[in-house]
Formats: structure tokens, C-alpha cells, sequence
């Protein structure tokens, strides 16, 4: 019988959610549901894996309009790039601004703002999370979650930010 190589997923079945995802594969979609604080990795139509607890700009509320609003964009984006060097626990950028956020900010007569990243905590703290919402409109996860986005998401990934 084979019942202890099928325990893993048995139990993972019965404590519901998605098991983690195995370290080779690549999400092709990431979701970020603000409301809720949790970034979903999904595959295929199928949940990945979720990570809760997000922290964003301090003003959670709303979509980013402008340079230093404090607010993290919602819609769909890309993410077009990473950056290993960065001041936090590595980063991942977010397309933002698309070209409808610079139509909308350039009519107000104001700058869209940029650098939109998903992250870990700054380097500067040895360890830890810095308390509440702290950003300037990014997403920050905890440095062994920002490692397991770093090697899930590829350059080129969509990712969906709800309210």
C-alpha cells in the first residue's frame, strides 16, 4: 500500500487551502486582494499558494493616483522587472503607471508617481517585520516570503491588484 507517501496530500486536502507550491514551479498570474491582505500565486487557473498579512502604502484605501499619495495601484500590471540590489529584501516591479494612470494624473496636472514594487522589509532591519502599513504605495510580505515570490514569479507575469 502506498498510504504514507499519500499522507502529504491527504492531510493538506483535508485542512483545505492549496499545499505550497513546489519550488520549480513559475506562477502565470498574480492576484492581490487588498481588502483582504493576501497575494495569491496562481497556475493554470489553480491556486498555488496564498500569502496573507500584506503591508501597503499608508493609505491602503483607493487606487494610487498620484506621487506621493501613499496608495498601492489597483488593476492589472505587469511585473517587468527585479531588482536583487534593492534598499529592501528584494524587489519585484510592478508596471505602474499604465498608460490610462499617466492619461488621468497628466490631466490633473500631477505626476503618476512610479517604482511601484512588491518587496520584502528594508535592509536595514535584522530581522522582523516593521509594523502596519508603511510603504509608499508597494507591497511588503516578510523576507522568506519575498525569497519564495522571487523565485515563482517570472519577468513578464501579470498581476491583478483588487481593492
Amino acid at each position: 500500500m502506498r498510504w504514507p507517501a499519500l499522507l502529504p496530500v491527504v492531510l493538506a486536502a483535508c485542512a483545505g487551502g492549496a499545499p505550497p507550491a513546489p519550488d520549480d514551479v513559475q506562477a502565470d498570474l498574480v492576484i492581490v486582494d487588498k481588502s483582504d491582505r493576501e497575494l495569491t500565486l496562481m497556475r493554470d487557473g489553480e491556486v498555488l499558494r496564498t500569502f496573507t498579512g500584506l503591508q501597503f502604502g499608508a493609505e491602503p484605501h483607493g487606487h494610487k493616483q498620484f506621487e506621493g499619495d501613499e496608495r498601492t495601484p489597483e488593476g492589472r500590471y505587469t511585473i517587468d522587472w527585479r531588482n536583487p540590489d534593492s534598499s529592501y529584501h528584494l524587489s519585484l516591479q510592478i508596471s505602474y503607471p499604465n498608460a490610462d494612470d499617466i492619461a488621468f494624473a497628466e490631466g490633473e496636472g500631477r505626476d503618476p508617481g512610479g517604482d511601484i514594487m512588491l518587496h520584502g522589509q528594508p535592509n536595514w532591519l535584522p530581522f522582523g517585520s516593521l509594523p502596519g502599513d508603511w510603504t509608499d504605495g508597494c507591497i511588503a510580505l516578510s523576507n522568506a516570503e519575498m525569497d519564495a515570490l522571487w523565485a515563482a514569479i517570472p519577468n513578464g507575469t501579470p498581476i491583478e491588484i483588487r481593492p
